[in-house]
């Protein structure tokens, strides 16, 4: 027992090593300076059931388009493929490696399916073509259906293979839409794809927030006259209040264990940073200020709070202590900075700031220091969340005739990505934990 587990060691060992020596060149905080080139090659038919071109074709659009988001990957021009892209041989040993190499591939992703009815199997291998050794090999079974979803899965292990942490291509993405007439909840793929209606309240409804253990969305919705608190769930459809005092019950965010809710309450005829229970029930106001204090965001660990006020004049960012509730101020600069969003590696908070009629997104350390400008150019770029590794943001961009829609980009405002259409009227982006 003792030398079969000195063996499995060893094998887990010589397994590792490849990996690391990939992954040491890439620079998360840096996408895009020192890029890892890396062949893509299409699915090909495994055994029975034919070919299914399409299949091979949504895939690969699918991968592509994560991976080129992520700013980690220099892809090999397909054209210039050899003979060995069209081998499906999976196994090292069934590889060409020197064909790779002299096209400068350091990466190489292989794969093959087989549909038989209704059901799809892709492997999928991830090798680090100048050890020729396997960095990451996963087998996916589901529906015919599935095939971005597997996309988008095999995305998040390539960047955990080769970085140390899963990418957040299979999130989700909700949002708010006027594409029926009303403001309703919607919620969509990290690229963009197979969006879905979630409310029908027929009125307003805003700012959207995923439980983090749970696959359920908080918002704020006036179709009761008044701007209540709703709880969602997403598969079940099952909807109710979870707080509906006299005046606003708006901008709620979960906590990061799901048992806590920071909300903007204006029961005592004033706007101030509530917390609640999943239940309703109010645990402890964290704000007492004539001001008036909006958008909480929590740090990771939970012990701190950013919201917005305009107690010192124009609007800032601002810092709660949940214990002692001791309040810092954040930004100086500017004359309305909104809607601060807390990285979930707690480093950075990202913000908007309106300067000369628009809105840009800034993001800037918890101690106040570092402050960077991310978005430039034309229409207002609002309301910025975290993809759950903190490599990417969401937001909304407003261009004047063409109206709102959402985009995604990574952290340092590279990349920048339309994924929700022109004209729907599209803002209030939040990004899920891991689905």
């Amino acid at each position: 027992m003792k030398l079969l587990r000195v063996k499995l060691l060893l094998l887990f060992v010589v397994l590792l090593v490849p990996s690391l020596s990939l992954a040491a060149r890439i620079e998360i905080s840096a996408p895009g300076e020192q890029t890892i080139p890396l062949a893509l090659t299409r699915l090909l038919p495994m055994g029975v059931g034919g070919s299914q071109p399409a299949i091979a074709r949504e895939f690969l659009q699918v991968l592509e388009g994560d991976l080129e988001l992520s700013g980690l990957f220099d892809l090999v021009d397909p054209a210039s493929f050899m003979g060995d892209a069209d081998k499906l041989g999976l196994r090292r040993t069934e590889i060409d490696f020197y064909q790779w190499r002299m096209l400068g591939a350091e990466a190489l992703i292989k794969g093959g399916y087989r549909r038989d009815g209704d059901r799809l199997t892709i492997e999928l291998r991830l090798y680090d073509v100048i050890t020729q050794r396997l960095l990451s090999g996963r087998r996916y079974a589901g529906k015919a259906k599935a095939v971005r979803k597997i996309a988008h899965t095999f995305a998040d292990q390539i960047l955990k293979s080769l970085t140390g942490e899963k990418g957040p291509f299979a999130t989700k993405i909700a949002y708010i839409s006027k594409r029926s007439g009303n403001k309703e909840l919607y919620m969509m793929d990290v690229d963009g794809h197979q969006p879905v209606r979630l409310t029908n309240h027929r009125s307003i409804v805003l700012n959207p927030d995923f439980s983090p253990n749970r696959k359920e969305l908080i918002f704020t919705s006036y179709r009761n006259d008044n701007p209540d608190l709703f709880r969602k769930e997403v598969y079940t459809g099952r909807e109710s209040r979870v707080s509906l005092k006299p005046g606003l019950n708006i901008g709620g965010r979960y906590s990061p264990d799901g048992r806590e809710i920071a909300l903007t309450l204006s029961k005592d005829k004033n706007s101030e940073i509530y917390l609640i229970g999943t239940d309703g029930t109010i645990h402890r106001r964290l704000t007492n200020h004539y001001g008036i204090d909006v958008d909480p965001s929590w740090s990771p660990r939970g012990d701190k709070i950013a919201f917005v006020s305009d107690r010192r004049g124009n609007p800032n960012v601002f810092i709660v202590d949940v214990r002692s509730r001791d309040v810092t101020r954040l930004t100086y600069e500017g004359k309305y900075n909104a809607t601060p969003a807390w990285s979930p590696k707690g480093d950075r908070i990202a913000f908007s700031r309106l300067d000369e009629g628009v809105f840009n997104i800034f993001t800037i350390r918890p101690d106040g220091t570092d402050e960077r400008q991310v978005t430039f150019g034309d229409g207002s770029k609002e309301h910025p969340r975290w993809s759950p590794d903190g490599r990417f943001l969401v937001y909304s961009l407003d261009r004047r005739g063409s109206g709102k829609s959402i985009w995604v980009m990574r952290a340092d405002g590279t990349g920048a990505r339309q994924i929700s259409p022109l004209g729907e009227n599209d803002s209030h982006p939040a990004w899920s934990d891991r689905w």
